[in-house]
């Protein structure tokens, strides 16, 4: 069984960036969820529209196809919003063991780091979407974005190295 992560969180909360980071520490291979999602997903994001739960359907069909696939081969770190239960549950179906990790920020510092992006289809003005949308996990590790992405990572692997 390899290893399995799902950074998760709202939109700019950093999940690429300290996703990318924990893959090159781990040595297994960084899945971006928005590579997954379909042109008719990126048009709307772009346009501002928030999605629904069946534009989401197939986007995460796929990613579970793609952490079932990981799991047998690799692992993988997977960054993905996964901000509903239901998203999640789809995303672990028939998995054995997927470690989850939630980046929790305010909206105020998340807006700001959206603002400072370029070349990125999710339009800020969906932030406040995505904050209603979250339901917050009840399991997993829970770290601060506050943090600098360096130490978030070296607090999932100091977390996760421990027995259970």
């Amino acid at each position: 069984m390899n290893k399995l992560f799902v950074i998760m969180g709202v939109s700019g909360c950093g999940k690429t960036t300290v996703g990318k980071l924990l893959a090159s520490k781990a040595g297994i291979p960084f899945v971006d969820a928005d590579a997954f999602h379909p042109k008719e997903n990126i048009q709307k994001m772009t346009n501002g529209i928030a999605l629904t739960d069946i534009d989401r359907k197939p986007w995460l069909e796929n990613l579970n196809r793609e952490l079932q696939q990981k799991s047998q081969t690799t692992g993988a770190v997977l960054a993905c919003s996964a901000l509903k239960e239901t998203y999640r549950t789809m995303l672990s179906k028939d998995i054995e063991s997927l470690q989850w990790i939630y980046l929790k920020g305010d909206y105020e510092l998340i807006q700001k780091r959206m603002q400072q992006r370029v070349q990125h289809f999710m339009d800020v003005n969906l932030l406040q979407s995505q904050f209603d949308t979250l339901e917050e996990p009840t399991y997993g590790i829970h770290l601060s974005i506050n943090n600098s992405p360096i130490k978030i990572v070296t607090q999932i692997l100091n977390k996760t190295a421990q027995p259970s």
